[in-house]
């Protein structure tokens, strides 16, 4: 069975109704690690050699959060700043994640239409997503389909419990590659 680390970054949960539906359909899955960052380090002050074993404990990571100014919450930048380093995750000797797989879990609060050419953000959420897949092949690892839901603040309780059961599924597919 594929081992798959889920790492949430979500500064603010309590708000979010979408966040907490996709943490509870995934928790206590065989396989799946879920780490919730902020609550691991809420000083930012992140473990880079807990986190750096973690990753060669499993095969595939998931960066599960919200998509905020076209980017992560603060502490997965940190994250990737800080556990990534060079010599263990790319660079000289740094070929430690190579053969792994990485998917980005996104939540949006503009629908899908804003994220075009065209629409309000301009780009594309590929595009804007672009720092994310070429950090995954810097570290040699293969950057999977991002798994995304969009308009999240107009959904139903009803389609909120759709999205979950939606990922909890990609997640077991991910467990059974």
């Amino acid at each position: 069975m594929t081992r798959v680390l889920i790492l949430f970054a979500h500064p603010a949960l309590h708000r979010s109704r979408i966040n907490a539906a996709l943490i509870e359909a995934v928790q206590g899955m065989e396989g799946v690690t879920f780490r919730d960052l902020y609550e691991e380090y809420p000083n930012l002050n992140i473990d880079f050699e807990t986190e750096q074993e973690l990753l060669l404990e499993h095969d595939i990571i998931v960066w599960q959060h919200p998509f905020y100014w076209y980017s992560a919450p603060a502490i997965l930048k940190e994250w990737l700043d800080v556990v990534l380093e060079y010599g263990f995750a790319y660079g000289e000797g740094g070929t430690r994640l190579a053969g792994k797989k990485v998917m980005s879990a996104l939540t949006t609060g503009g629908p899908a239409e804003a994220y075009q050419r065209g629409g309000y953000n301009h780009y594309t959420l590929k595009e804007l997503l672009a720092p994310f897949d070429q950090t995954a092949r810097l570290c040699g690892m293969e950057y999977l389909e991002p798994f995304v839901i969009q308009n999240v603040r107009q959904l139903t309780n009803e389609e909120v419990q759709k999205w979950a059961a939606l990922y909890r599924q990609r997640v077991l597919e991910l467990r059974n590659l």
